[in-house]
């Protein structure tokens, strides 16, 4: 998969794993991109890691699951990270 792609997967994986956790969660476009991009490097880590998923197709139904989970994954430590920083008003 070449470098464009990975970041067009990543942008969109943050995107549906911000859609699929409630609550407020801070960050714009850039912070959807970098915490999509970390997300489908996990994913795909522990895929090829545990499930011996072969990653290179974009198109592929396992790339997608595992990068939007380990999108998941990144923006809950994310959250938990930085979710008692906020002011109270």
């Amino acid at each position: 998969m070449s470098f464009i792609a990975f970041l067009i997967l990543g942008l969109i994986a943050g995107a549906i794993a911000k859609a699929i956790l409630p609550g407020e969660h801070g960050g714009g476009w850039f912070m959807t991109l970098l915490l999509g991009v970390v997300g489908a490097m996990l994913g795909g880590w522990l895929g090829g890691l545990i499930f011996g998923a072969d990653l290179g197709a974009f198109w592929s139904l396992s790339t997608w699951l595992l990068a939007i989970g380990g999108s998941i994954i990144v923006l809950l430590i994310f959250g938990l990270l930085t979710g008692g920083k906020r002011r109270a008003q």
